[in-house]
């Protein structure tokens, strides 16, 4: 964990700008936890902190700390290195647009960093000197001293200023492994299936068709349009909430019984019917879902951050 984290400080690891990709009736897409799976509550505002005189131009204020220019400049010759090492020349027009984009995306991740640090502090959660000097004293075990040398050299970092932006990163992580943290491994769980169709006449056929015994696992065979679930007559598997995308399809599923089938039901994705195969009050999460709600809770919690961020940008987001 403590090589992961040094690493940061010398790379930026991302290659391109992250894109969400929408899928067919995603229903094992994660939403926000709700209240059944304690996610964190929303952070509390940090206080401002007093803005110094800035002595070189800045990039950025957060909550009235700086981001210098210089330091912004440096993580985006991360951004086009790390292009470089998965094999995009950054000096293509291609290339020159990936770095176009980042510009924003760079920025809003440092800022991100400051706001979390930030909230670690407020929340009395810090990395020692010690801890600090532990991780690159087992960097330089295992680069050797003159491999690590050349990287503060082309990095146009001092030691200390390395020190300073791994202690950032140490306790960025440690403040999230606590936001993660909160997000219960048992909870109440459904074992359920779905049908969802395209227009609510055919979802009221498929409907009447399962009051007078067909099978819902055939049904949903010959007419889900979940291409994720269709071949698997529909099953959902055991789910906590918070993990489908259809809040109006998850509310049913917990409405019903085992063996009980619901009314026909809207969503964005169109019209279901829900059969209920079991519940369970107090389940283990599966490994899968625990992590889609750690991540969805963490990402709840960064917007609580940004929202009650006072933030000031003085860059362009384009070249």
């Amino acid at each position: 964990m403590k090589r992961a984290i040094i690493m940061i400080v010398f790379l930026l690891t991302a290659c391109t700008v992250p894109v969400t990709t929408p899928t067919a009736f995603p229903e094992t897409t994660t939403v926000p936890p709700t209240a059944e799976t304690s996610a964190p509550a929303a952070p509390t505002p940090i206080p401002p902190i007093s803005p110094t005189p800035a002595s070189e131009p800045l990039a950025a204020l957060v909550n009235g700390e700086t981001i210098t220019l210089a330091d912004y400049e440096r993580q985006m010759v991360r951004y086009a290195a790390s292009m470089t090492a998965t094999g995009k020349d950054p000096n293509t027009p291609t290339g020159q647009k990936a770095l176009a984009e980042a510009r924003a995306w760079v920025l809003d991740r440092m800022i991100e960093q400051r706001l979390i640090v930030q909230a670690a502090h407020a929340q009395g959660i810090d990395v020692t000197d010690a801890e600090v000097d532990a991780a690159i004293q087992s960097l330089v075990a295992d680069i050797g001293q003159e491999t690590f040398d050349e990287r503060l050299a082309n990095e146009g970092l001092t030691l200390e200023e390395a020190r300073a932006q791994l202690k950032d990163e140490m306790t960025a992580s440690r403040m999230m492994e606590q936001v993660v943290a909160a997000v219960p491994e048992h909870t109440e769980q459904v074992h359920a299936r779905h049908i969802v169709v395209g227009t609510e006449e055919e979802a009221h056929q498929i409907l009447t068709q399962i009051k007078t015994g067909a099978d819902f696992a055939t049904l949903a065979r010959a007419y889900s349009q979940d291409v994720f679930t269709r071949d698997r007559g529909g099953d959902l598997d055991y789910f906590p909430r918070g993990i489908l995308t259809s809040p109006e399809v998850e509310t049913a599923a917990f409405d019903l019984q085992p063996g009980q089938v619901s009314d026909v039901i809207k969503s964005e994705l169109g019209y279901h019917i829900i059969q209920v195969v079991d519940r369970v009050s107090d389940m283990e999460i599966s490994p899968e879902n625990l992590r889609q709600l750690k991540d969805k809770a963490a990402r709840e919690w960064i917007a609580g951050l940004w929202a009650a961020a006072d933030v000031e940008r003085f860059i362009s987001a384009t070249p």
